[in-house]
């Protein structure tokens, strides 16, 4: 997949923590087939070994799709597997050495709470931008919350995509309407979904209404 070519409008994160594996990988697919755009692999608390194992099941299905798999935090796991790219947050490793390690093709997305910090991230070769927490989440990240001016000046900065994360579903979703960004981040809203599948459709159909795309 060229780089260039990243679609963002439906972006899945997932959290395992109320998952069995295989109910997280029946998600992903469920997911896959109601139309998210991206999945990412977020695995907070598993060694590298343990990452790498579920990031290629994971891959598994995601390239029968065809959805791009970003890998959170772990340049290694991801270059292991061949994930279409990786995601670094403030704390983990800067984006530009993620840009040198994962080479010219690859997709480096980083968290931006901030304009200062979405120019930077831009400007050190990040491909997108994570923006929020717009609500307070049900994840153990520790989230800061972030205001949707703040996401409309972050889209008015930089020319390279912004997700809205944090917290957001089909029902608080509104909130975002006319600040300018290419796509929405969700956790919850698919992953504790009894239909993945039909949560999926539901938030494509509402994002894409709501960004006029």
């Amino acid at each position: 997949m060229d780089r260039k070519d990243l679609d963002v409008t439906l972006y899945l994160v997932t959290d395992s923590s109320y998952h069995t594996e295989e109910s997280l990988l029946r998600t992903v697919e469920e997911a896959c087939k109601g139309g998210v755009t991206l999945v990412q692999l977020r695995e907070k608390n598993k060694g590298g070994r343990e990452y790498l194992d579920k990031a290629f099941k994971v891959k598994e299905i995601t390239d029968r799709y065809n959805v791009p798999l970003i890998i959170d935090d772990r340049v290694d796991v991801a270059l292991a597997c061949d994930a279409a790219g990786v995601h670094v947050g403030a704390s983990d490793i800067p984006v530009a050495v993620a840009r040198k390690l994962m080479g010219p093709d690859k997709i480096v997305g980083a968290t931006a709470k901030t304009v200062e910090a979405a120019v930077k991230a831009y400007e050190a070769g990040a491909d997108y931008l994570g923006v929020g927490a717009i609500y307070p989440t049900t994840t153990k990240v520790v989230t800061i919350l972030t205001k949707v001016s703040t996401l409309k000046d972050i889209c008015e900065a930089v020319p390279i995509p912004a997700v809205a994360i944090g917290g957001l579903n089909a029902g608080n979703m509104d909130v975002l309407e006319g600040a300018g960004m290419s796509g929405m981040a969700v956790v919850s809203a698919i992953m504790k979904a009894e239909d993945p599948r039909k949560n999926a459709q539901e938030l494509k159909q509402k994002i894409v209404a709501l960004m006029g795309k």
